[in-house]
């Protein structure tokens, strides 16, 4: 499966299990969709822009209301939507650095590549288009509570209090952020590379490494809308580390993502 665009293009292995109805039938009641589309991919911006820019003021506002940057360029991208109601909750995209162009940088090595510490992990000698960088990771107010998350843009252990959902779907609602981690981690995957790097808060790295996810620090902390951090997750840390729950939601995910990617035999992402 040959996913291009004007800048390089990806074998994505599709690996088809019998998972039978999993999907389906598993409680976590929201679904991956991948952002093969313009209007899909726009639906990820607007949701980016109600966060970093109208909600956060990480970003300038504009007259389109969409967040968007450089990286859209060529980066993976996913939406999470909730089953019943047909609503996006989030969104999450992975940037690849393409082979053909050296100069294209991933977020980290514009704006923090002077916090790395090269002797753990020294991005500049990984083979471009071999790795990325998940970024963007944006949930929308109304899937989360707002309680001492002032300045967050996705939270990992709360939920949100609202009656419109029901007791059943808010219990999944913690999930929320962990599932689109989990579909970056997927395309990770399903393009072979060899790790992928994320700047964060090391509270949030705490987080993630008891759910089986062992980053590894690999920058000093620096002010990048607030104190963070960049790590880097080898790709056999991918998915083996995960706890039980989350190994089963991290296989339906990837099974689902490689079933929509197989009916999708190429994607321009250079059309908005």
């Amino acid at each position: 499966m040959i996913f291009a665009n004007k800048y390089h293009s990806y074998l994505i292995p599709i690996q088809r299990k019998n998972n039978g109805n999993l999907t389906m039938n598993h409680p976590f009641d929201f679904k991956i969709r991948f952002a093969d589309t313009k209007s899909l991919r726009q639906v990820a911006f607007k949701i980016r822009y109600g966060v970093y820019c109208t909600e956060l003021g990480w970003e300038p506002e504009n007259e389109l209301e969409m967040e968007t940057d450089v990286y859209d360029d060529y980066a993976f991208h996913c939406l999470l939507e909730h089953r019943r109601t047909g609503a996006f909750a989030g969104c999450i995209r992975l940037v690849i650095p393409p082979v053909n162009h050296p100069n294209f940088q991933l977020p980290f090595e514009k704006n923090c590549l002077h916090s790395a510490r090269p002797e753990i992990i020294d991005s500049t000698t990984l083979k471009r288009g071999s790795f990325g960088e998940i970024s963007r990771l944006a949930v929308l107010a109304s899937f989360r509570r707002r309680k001492k998350e002032d300045h967050t843009p996705f939270i990992i252990n709360n939920i949100d209090p609202k009656n419109f959902y029901s007791e059943d779907e808010r219990r999944n609602f913690p999930n929320i952020a962990m599932g689109l981690y989990l579909a970056g981690l997927s395309l990770a995957s399903m393009c072979n590379h060899v790790g992928l790097f994320v700047m964060m808060e090391p509270r949030l790295n705490r987080r993630l490494t008891r759910f089986g996810l062992p980053f590894k620090q690999a920058g000093d902390k620096t002010d990048y809308h607030g104190r963070r951090a960049m790590f880097y997750l080898e790709k056999e840390g991918f998915s083996s580390h995960l706890t039980e729950e989350l190994k089963d939601l991290y296989i339906i995910i990837h099974s689902d993502l490689c079933q929509q990617i197989s009916l999708s035999p190429y994607t321009n992402l250079v059309d908005r």
